[in-house]
């Protein structure tokens, strides 16, 4: 069973390459995603790793999680779902005539 990890404190200067490779020693990754803005490009200092197995996710938050990364302190944990419905999208405006 795989597991998401949420990693925050990201450098901006940190690629998926090397945000991967960081996280490589725990076990194998299905996923390294680093979030960058829409606009931008630019990171915008988080990002997710999925590991194909939990057991490698925990061993990746225990280790990692304070640690420093491309000069930046990181905090690792476990990714929450989001819940339905919720992200993006525009709230209708009350002030339609």
């Amino acid at each position: 069973m795989s597991i998401k990890l949420f990693v925050g404190g990201l450098s901006w200067d940190t690629s998926e390459q090397s945000f991967q490779n960081a996280f490589s020693a725990y076990g194998d990754i299905e996923e390294a995603r680093i979030i960058t803005d829409r606009d931008t490009g630019r990171s915008r200092g988080f990002g997710f790793i999925t590991f194909s197995e939990k057991s490698s996710g925990i061993t990746a938050i225990s280790e990692m999680d304070g640690s420093e990364l491309d000069g930046r302190t990181i905090k690792v944990n476990q990714a929450e779902d989001k819940p339905a419905g919720s992200g993006g999208g525009r709230r209708p405006s009350n002030n339609r005539r």
